[in-house]
Formats: C-alpha cells, structure tokens, sequence
C-alpha cells in the first residue's frame, strides 16, 4: 500500500511506513499483563523500564483490561523522582459520551465524579467496567515530558468500555489533567479503584 507525505517540498510517495523521514517513531518499552493483579507498576530503571529524558512523550496502551469487582474504575496515579506513596497532586477535567446497548438512551455529560482539583488521589480513566466474561475496557494514556523539572506534566486519556448498568450503556471517557508539580516523574502505578484487575495488559512506548 502506498501512503503520501505532504511537505513543503511537495507530495512524497512512500510504500512503506519505514521509508518516510523526519516523523517521529513510538518506541515499544514493556508490557505488563494483569493476572488478578492488585496494581501494575511501570518504574523508571526497573526491569528495563524506561521513563526519563530520553523521550519527551510517554503513551500507556490498555488492551481488555477486565474488572475482578463488577462495575469497578480503572485509574492511575504517579511518583515524583524519589518519592513515595503515589500521591502526587493532579488537577484533572472528564467527560463522557455513551450509549444504551438497545437505543434507549444516550447522550455527552460532564463527568463529576472523574475530577480532581488539585487532588492527591488515583486518577479515574474511565466509568465503571462491567466484569461480565466479555467485557473489558481499552483506551490510552499520554504523558507529556515528565522528566522536565521545569514545567508541570501534562496528560490526557480516552476509554472505552460496555458499563455497569441495564441495559448495557457503552461509554466513551475521555480525561485530561496535568501534574502540579515541577519534579521529574518517574513512576507511573495502575489499579482498579475497587478489587484486582482480573486480566488485561498494558504497554509503555516512548515517542521520539
């Protein structure tokens, strides 16, 4: 399949993703996969985990992240370099789009419960995930520069996952937030707000 690249010299054809230059490339780092796992810790240094200076901008992937307790939030929260306790303080915004499984209902809505102002708790990425056998939530997480002891760091999120509820609702979250803080972070800890996370995996790349 050819792809085309438009630039200020022109129109570019390229037949492969490899062969166009000067776009930035996401680089896999680790992948951890969840096996009623009460949380999943990416640290900086450990088991070749990589979250310093060495990209600007960190994306998390969730594949199936699937609930132990019924209607439960997925959610994460950080370590500043040399803290403890993921505590840090997060200001955070959220909405949410959903849909009743049989067209009953639907609509866009902000989020109360989804926020933090200058909060020191986990932050939710999502609603609540119902733990059926086929249900599981997927989504992303960026982060941006957290090594920068200069600025605070920026994030956003998008899920999506089948709620708890009758009928099912399917639900689009999305959340954006920032870390008020100018220390580097450099540890990033995932965990469902109620129970384990039953299965699912989530990846870390780095954006050069």
């Amino acid at each position: 399949m050819s792809i085309v690249k438009l630039n200020n010299n022109g129109v570019k054809n390229a037949t492969a993703f490899g062969s166009i230059t000067g776009l930035g490339s996401m680089v896999f780092i680790k992948k951890l996969t969840a096996s009623s796992s009460s949380t999943l810790s990416f640290v900086d240094g450990a088991s070749s985990v990589v979250l310093d200076n060495t990209y600007k901008e960190y994306l998390f992937t969730f594949n199936n992240i699937h609930p132990a307790t019924n209607g439960a939030a997925f959610t994460f929260q950080a370590n500043a370099s040399g803290g403890s306790g993921y505590n840090e303080t997060i200001t955070s915004t959220q909405f949410q789009a959903y849909h009743k499984e049989d067209g009953s209902a639907s609509g866009i809505n902000y989020n109360n419960g989804g926020d933090q102002a200058n909060g020191t708790g986990f932050q939710r990425l999502n609603g609540n995930i119902r733990n059926d056998n086929d249900a599981s939530g997927a989504g992303y997480l960026h982060i941006f520069n957290p090594s920068s002891t200069t600025f605070v760091k920026h994030f956003i999120a998008y899920m999506g996952e089948p709620e708890d509820g009758s009928p099912t609702p399917l639900a689009s979250l999305h959340t954006a937030g920032y870390f008020n803080t100018t220390s580097a972070l450099d540890e990033f800890q995932f965990k469902m707000d109620s129970g384990n996370i039953d299965a699912g995996d989530i990846c870390l790349y780095g954006i050069a």
